[in-house]
């Protein structure tokens, strides 16, 4: 949504990757296809909310790399990393996503999902001080001091930055080590108790160098267990689990995925209710067939 409010607000073209069957994600074929001489940049989602994939951000470098070479275009990159920016230098320090990779000039990371602060933290990085331009800061003379100011807004609470500061004090790399590695565990455990139990296809099985601690699979296809994704994720609401089922976007809009996050507070005892609570689901199921609810019905879950 940040994204499509941004092309809003600056009238700037954006051109999205669609998904499609097989491909969940942004490839370098797909990258050049898109680009041409009036791109700023490209942006990819170092862990896709609708998957929880990575979206690797070297092989799109080697991509922008040759096509400058072949047609001199100079397209820099910046990682969208809401999720992956607090989870990968702690789990998978050996994946070049960030300033490593010399096309990368900016990062953008949310303090509130796996940095652990509070709602509404966020951050903004950039290579260096070339890399934002002069003309987009504003310096004021505020009560007798200079202040430099890029964001839209001017008074800002300093509550969730704090926050923030306080977890970075107080766990250090080691805790937020353990923390996000705490979170994989416990996705990979639920990605294990949950394959047995149906004819599922997994798109993200939480693993480190994959993806964020995300569980997310469909039906496989062809495969028919008597209910969808629908129905299992209304039915875990009935305990307490809001578990989304949802569709995919672009041309793969007919595959329907349950998506499942891990982070600090969901811990080994939480998910071993879950799996009881899934597998529960799936009795009631197998005793109770029913009309199936479709995407177009959706489930009982709203956000107002």
């Amino acid at each position: 949504m940040c994204w499509h409010k941004f092309a809003r607000y600056w009238d700037v073209e954006i051109r999205e990757i669609p998904m499609e069957p097989g491909r969940l994600f942004m490839g370098p074929e797909q990258m050049l296809e898109a680009v041409d001489e009036n791109t700023i940049g490209v942006v990819p989602t170092f862990g896709v909310t609708y998957t929880g994939n990575y979206e690797f951000p070297e092989p799109l470098q080697d991509a922008l790399d040759k096509l400058q070479k072949t047609k001199g275009l100079d397209i820099d990159i910046h990682v969208d990393a809401a999720s992956g920016g607090f989870l990968a230098p702690f789990c998978a320090p050996d994946i070049p996503w960030d300033f490593r990779l010399p096309r990368v000039k900016s990062i953008s990371a949310s303090g509130h999902k796996y940095g652990l602060a509070p709602l509404g933290c966020g951050w903004v990085v950039w290579r260096d001080k070339e890399a934002l331009p002069e003309e987009l800061i504003f310096n004021v003379d505020y009560l007798g001091g200079q202040v430099g100011t890029f964001a839209i807004n001017f008074s800002r609470p300093a509550g969730q930055v704090i926050s923030q500061y306080y977890e970075f004090m107080r766990l250090g790399r080691e805790g937020y080590t353990k923390v996000q590695q705490a979170a994989y565990r416990v996705a990979q455990y639920i990605a294990r108790e949950i394959e047995p139990l149906g004819p599922y296809e997994f798109i993200c099985a939480g693993e480190e160098k994959g993806g964020i601690p995300a569980v997310c699979f469909r039906i496989r296809e062809g495969e028919d267990p008597g209910y969808s994704l629908y129905d299992l994720s209304e039915r875990l609401r009935l305990t307490g689990w809001q578990v989304p089922a949802f569709a995919l976007s672009g041309k793969a809009s007919d595959i329907t995925v349950m998506r499942v996050m891990c982070r600090r507070g969901f811990e080994m005892d939480l998910a071993a209710l879950f799996i009881r609570d899934f597998k529960a689901g799936i009795e009631f199921f197998k005793s109770h067939p029913s009309p199936k609810i479709t995407p177009s019905m959706g489930t009982g879950f709203h956000h107002t």
